[in-house]
């Protein structure tokens, strides 16, 4: 049976001062790792700062034997991520794992939705999975060791109404994974994606009260602490997790519907062979969908 364990690990936690963060960092300082404590401080909006939210997670975990400190620039910039890692190397030595969960919320239904609260979705959880991920992974690649998880979401992946900055930013995030996980594949660097539900702050006024206590943050926990382990070994995956549920999502594809004279009305005529998936198939680049393309023009 593996033991998951951090010991000699520094692993940058962001938007770690309430929810999910909170608990990811706290189970991370109970495993020996050297834990960064990331946040701005500020409101679910993004609005405001303060550097209680970090400094209280950095004396719990203290105070259960472990080490932390704590850090609270915003990862919407691309100094404050920079600063993030400074902070690990400063303090640790290295980056050996990266949590990129801060986040906000600016919902409005996409009609209404204004440029502002489009760009400030976009620069914390997009930008900033980028702007923290960039100098961490420089350090990784020279370590030949690392793992990333990333943070999308159920509203990137399905949809959620009045949520799309969010979900955009989300589906963002994907597409940043799959890249890092292919350019880190032979320094040793696993990056994946979790879409947790979770009953936080976030998401209390979308989850009642009594179905919020079956999504608790701990609930999450252990994919993520696994995936930011040494013991990972699946990079370049999504895995739904909530209510202690643990599953992957896949972006799969199958041979389809083959008609190189194809007309609008073969695709209406053949709209459900098109549609359904049989046998299907999980492109791990942009090379493996040209395989199947292949395989699927030669009849195969």
């Amino acid at each position: 049976m593996s033991n998951v364990n951090f010991e000699n690990k520094a692993v940058i936690v962001t938007g770690a001062g309430n929810g999910l963060g909170k608990a990811y960092a706290l189970e991370l300082g109970s495993r020996g790792a050297k834990v960064i404590v990331n946040d701005l401080g500020g409101s679910v909006d993004g609005s405001g700062a303060a550097s209680s939210p970090a400094d209280d997670v950095v004396n719990e975990i203290i105070q259960n034997g472990g080490e932390a400190v704590a850090n609270y620039d915003s990862v919407a910039t691309k100094d404050g991520g920079e600063s993030i890692v400074q902070s690990a190397l400063d303090n640790f030595g290295t980056v050996d794992a990266v949590i990129n969960n801060a986040g906000i919320l600016r919902d409005k239904s996409f009609a209404n939705m204004s440029e502002e609260e489009l760009t400030l979705i976009l620069d914390v959880h997009l930008k900033g999975t980028f702007f923290v991920s960039q100098p961490a992974f420089k350090v990784m690649k020279e370590n030949n060791y690392g793992r990333i998880v990333n943070v999308a979401s159920p509203s990137g992946l399905f949809g959620n109404f009045g949520q799309s900055n969010y979900g955009a930013a989300k589906m963002g995030i994907v597409g940043l994974t799959n890249v890092l996980a292919i350019e880190g594949a032979k320094y040793n660097i696993k990056v994946n994606v979790i879409a947790p539900t979770a009953y936080t702050r976030m998401t209390e006024a979308l989850l009642p009260e009594d179905v919020g206590k079956l999504f608790s943050a701990e609930l999450v926990t252990p994919m993520v602490v696994y995936l930011a382990s040494e013991s990972c070994e699946p990079s370049h995956e999504i895995f739904g997790v909530a209510a202690g549920r643990f599953a992957r999502i896949g972006i799969i594809t199958h041979n389809g519907y083959v008609n190189t004279n194809a007309s609008a009305e073969d695709i209406a005529n053949n709209i459900e062979e098109i549609r359904t998936i049989k046998d299907g198939t999980y492109p791990m680049s942009n090379e493996d969908e040209l395989l199947i393309i292949q395989k699927a023009i030669q009849g195969n």
